[in-house]
């Protein structure tokens, strides 16, 4: 399955951009009867949060001011756009845009999905309209279909690879992976409070909002809503600083700590799709778990500058390809090309750096300046 640098960076910029996903929470009618608990206990119960088997239905919605060109139709009956795109050789070949669409329409107005995940797997469901995307995991394989399209990709993990399956990548945001990694950034850097004690998908819930201390980003607040009982994250709002409205929104409106029916993970692609099998090939020595070795002087794949919400990943060597969709995206600036939106800033410089982070845009131009 060939696919250029470009649409492989776009998408891992956004998941950088979705771990500040937003949830809006809203309350329902009716008191919350909750014990009090302090910001650190509160933190506390979420970390310890143990809940393997659930099912529930989220609500999401991005406000991030990403620059999508106006020809472009996000929607189900959006038209059949191609690009060229680097092929694994090195020339050029013809790749759907579409699929630059569906990552972006992620990113833009509002979704819904369901979200299964128990022993023998996880699913994810998004639905647009008649349409539906589903990615289907296990321990041995990934599944990703499109009903509008009748096109399945089929995953699998050479033998001896198999493990333990994980929640689908790359779809809409849950609120479990938005706290998480929200929480990662916490160190001294971060304010801990408490709010009002809501009502949310039907349970009763803690609001522990993040508050960040660095002036480089663009990041004002993390809310989590934490499940009083289980210390499950239901919902997660993060806002931006340049604007009043939440830049993201996911929380689930209904959920179950039950396991799911095992026949949701068993996919089979329906009768006349479309299927494109793949082997993932894994390095020889995946199994190994050895650190690193860059003592022989080979060069790590990228680095981090700064720390916790003002951190910033350089990864450099990347190749930019010269596609119209790439200049649509970005704007240019001085040293090179810059993707700026509420709560992430890409920069691609001249000299093949991919500088990436929550930050101001001047504060990742300084960095490849050196200043």
């Amino acid at each position: 399955m060939a696919r250029s640098t470009w649409k492989r960076w776009l998408p891992a910029g956004a998941v950088v951009a979705l771990i500040a996903g937003t949830v809006t929470i809203t309350s329902q009618a009716g008191a919350v009867d909750l014990p009090d608990k302090s910001p650190q206990d509160v933190l506390t119960l979420l970390l310890e949060q143990d809940v393997r088997a659930y099912s529930g239905s989220v609500e999401t919605s991005a406000d991030l001011g990403l620059p999508v060109p106006a020809d472009l139709d996000l929607g189900p009956g959006g038209p059949d756009l191609e690009v060229a795109a680097p092929t694994p050789e090195g020339g050029e070949g013809s790749a759907d845009a579409q699929e630059v669409l569906s990552a972006l329409e992620l990113l833009t107005g509002d979704n819904t999905g369901r979200v299964f995940v128990g022993e023998q797997g996880a699913r994810f469901q998004h639905t647009d309209g008649l349409a539906e995307r589903n990615v289907v995991v296990t321990s041995g394989d990934v599944w990703f279909y499109d009903s509008e399209a009748n096109a399945a990709t089929h995953l699998v993990l050479p033998e001896g690879h198999e493990g333990t399956h994980r929640e689908p990548a790359g779809t809409l945001p849950t609120p479990e992976e938005l706290a998480a990694t929200a929480v990662e950034a916490l160190e001294p850097s971060t304010e801990l409070s408490v709010g009002q004690h809501e009502r949310v998908a039907g349970r009763d819930a803690y609001t522990l909002t993040l508050t960040p201390r660095a002036e480089e980003t663009l990041v004002a607040g993390v809310t989590i809503a934490v499940d009083g009982e289980t210390g499950f994250p239901l919902g997660v709002t993060v806002t931006a600083r340049d604007q009043s409205e939440p830049a993201l929104r996911a929380q689930y409106t209904d959920i179950t700590f039950a396991e799911p029916d095992p026949d949701l993970f068993d996919f089979a692609a329906p009768a006349g799709a479309t299927v494109e099998e793949e082997v993932l090939e894994m390095p020889a020595d995946a199994g190994a778990h050895a650190a690193p070795d860059h003592a022989a002087g080979a060069t790590p794949p990228g680095e981090v500058l700064g720390e916790g919400w003002g951190a910033v990943v350089v990864v450099p060597d990347v190749e930019v390809p010269d596609d119209p969709m790439l200049d649509e995206l970005t704007e240019p600036v001085e040293g090179g090309r810059l993707l700026s939106t509420a709560l992430l800033s890409v920069l691609l410089t001249d000299d093949g750096r991919l500088l990436v982070g929550a930050v101001e845009p001047t504060h990742l131009e300084d960095l490849a300046a050196g200043r």
